[in-house]
């Protein structure tokens, strides 16, 4: 129940909303601003510069290229593992979830990293492998479709957390009808099945998709190599050349953002008017789907799962252990093994450079977390608990981040600071800004949904009793709300751990972040202190990522 007091409402609801508000929308007004004006006032320069350049032509068809053919991998291979997880008697069904953890547990550059490592034309392990069966260089990672294939199985298991939630809430009973009539397994999965998940589906590819055009890691680590640009590797390029190009980089970065608030509006929208027609299975009815027995098949349904799991995730992290223990990067084999030394963890902890970063994310992920969970949890009291008029519009700016890709929101963040009188450009300050946007929306989300869950009445008795608002909020709401308060903050602190591509614009030497320091070091080919640094880096992560699921089953929040 809502309080009818506005008092504390409006004390509260201010301040928060000025903050939220300015780290919004202030970054997108000044990078429309910069890109669409200068001294002289209205200007289209950086457009045209942009858009009219020989290679823009190819960079966009390969954005599009790139962004469907990674999306489609990834709704391809997610939809088929949540089918056979929820709807099948498909063994090694502990797998499943383990590979869903991938993208939270291995950050983006990592993973690109670890593929060159097994795919590379040089030094891949696999194409070494494969040599004397199929002649050189079978695989190529440096090549669009290597692009997709690495960006496809990173997206991959995104797909699957949504549909499971989609297949298992969907009643079986329309299939089983079907399968009382007659009709085949493969008859009734085309033409019932795949139909009433198509809301879904077609909401998972959008946003695949979109994440596909955000995607800064694997564009830039592979494609840049053979001069394969799209849209985020060319706005890095345009941004790294000396005098950096302002204008071009907003350009290209404001038709990026268009595309991605297009993408997640008609995913929104398109998953709401189809829930709204002829899709609703979900009743009143208690119901539980039959699983379908793969029979003879299971085996070999077995051995896929088995197989994806290795691909995805086995054999990503076996390369980067592998190398972390090497003096030089070489593939397996007798003289390697004998040669197995831990020099390059020796060198992390003599190098400083390794444990400045280590200090500085931690400081980063940290503050931000903390910072995070104090203004959302203010904000959805405000949202949920107040009457004020317009107060839904906090929840809604705190998303709009959401579709904003990082590069764009670390050039966003620089048009602003590069002109405040305010000296935090090239700081770590100004690093904490973009990751504190970056995070709003899971922050409000997890405070959302810890505050839905505790009733209006016990802040109406303390307040009977004469506590006072600040009193009611931290005695009694914060203690309540706090597993999933820790939750949001182990969860913040492990995003921005691994952030890249909102960093790769704001930092300065000697305020480096670890995934910077990887991306140096991949520059410089040092490539087996990268592997140690980033097995280190795992380890931390693992170790939270399990500290998280354990925090979030408590609070309800992380059942799928």
């Amino acid at each position: 129940m809502r309080t009818t007091v506005l008092r504390p409402g409006l004390l509260v609801a201010l301040p928060v909303g000025l903050i939220i508000g300015y780290f919004a929308l202030v970054p997108l007004v000044y990078l429309v601003w910069g890109t669409f004006f200068d001294a002289h006032g209205v200007t289209l320069e950086g457009f045209i510069r942009a858009y009219r350049h020989p290679a823009t032509k190819q960079m966009m068809a390969n954005s599009l290229i790139y962004a469907l053919g990674s999306g489609a991998l990834a709704l391809l291979l997610g939809t088929a593992l949540a089918y056979l997880h929820t709807r099948t008697d498909v063994p090694f069904k502990g797998l499943f979830f383990a590979a869903a953890l991938v993208p939270l547990i291995i950050p983006a550059i990592l993973y690109a990293i670890a593929w060159i490592f097994l795919a590379s034309p040089d030094i891949g392990i696999l194409n070494l492998a494969l040599q004397p069966v199929f002649g050189r260089d079978v695989l190529d990672v440096f090549s669009m479709p290597g692009m997709i294939w690495v960006e496809g199985l990173n997206l991959s298991p995104l797909v699957f957390l949504l549909m499971v939630v989609a297949f298992r809430g969907m009643d079986p009973s329309l299939e089983e009808s079907a399968l009382m009539s007659g009709a085949s397994r493969q008859v009734i999965l085309r033409r019932i099945t795949l139909p009433l998940a198509r809301p879904a589906i077609v909401a998972a590819l959008l946003i695949m998709v979109v994440r596909g055009l955000e995607s800064f890691e694997v564009p830039a680590l592979l494609g840049l190599q053979n001069g394969i640009h799209v849209f985020t590797s060319r706005i890095y390029l345009a941004l790294r050349d000396y005098p950096p190009d302002l204008a071009v980089g907003g350009a290209l970065s404001t038709g990026l953002l268009v595309i991605a608030v297009i993408g997640v509006l008609l995913s929104s929208r398109f998953g709401r008017s189809e829930r709204q027609r002829a899709y609703q299975t979900i009743t009143g009815k208690g119901f539980q789907p039959r699983r379908v027995q793969l029979g003879r098949a299971r085996s070999l349904f077995g051995v896929a799962v088995v197989v994806y799991f290795a691909i995805t995730v086995a054999l990503p992290l076996a390369v980067l252990l592998w190398t972390s223990f090497l003096a030089y990067y070489q593939v397996p084999s007798a003289d390697a093994l004998a040669s197995l030394t831990l020099d390059n963890y020796r060198e992390l902890l003599e190098q400083d450079a390794a444990l400045n970063a280590l200090k500085n994310s931690s400081i980063l992920g940290a503050g931000t977390a903390t910072l995070i969970v104090a203004v959302m949890a203010a904000a959805a009291w405000v949202v949920v608990r107040t009457n004020l008029p317009g107060r839904h519009l906090l929840d809604q700016l705190s998303f709009l981040p959401l579709v904003v890709p990082g590069l764009v929101l670390g050039l966003a963040v620089a048009f602003v600071y590069l002109r405040s009188p305010l000296p935090i450009y090239g700081t770590l300050w100004i690093l904490l800004i973009a990751y504190f946007i970056r995070a709003m929306p899971y922050g409000m989300r997890y405070a959302l949904a810890s505050i839905h869950q505790i009733s209006g009445e016990l802040e109406e008795s303390a307040q009977m009793s004469g506590a006072s608002w600040l009193q009611t909020f931290r005695r009694i709401l914060v203690p309540l709300m706090a597993p999933g308060l820790i939750a949001a903050w182990v969860y913040v602190f492990i995003t921005s751990f691994r952030e890249l591509s909102s960093s790769i614009l704001l930092y300065n030497p000697g305020n480096e972040v670890l995934s910077i320091l990887i991306w140096d070091q991949y520059e410089n080919g040092d490539f087996t202190v990268l592997a140690a640094l980033g097995v280190v880096m795992l380890l931390l992560t693992v170790a939270l990522v399990i500290l998280a699921h354990r925090l979030t089953s408590k609070s309800g929040l992380g059942r799928v």
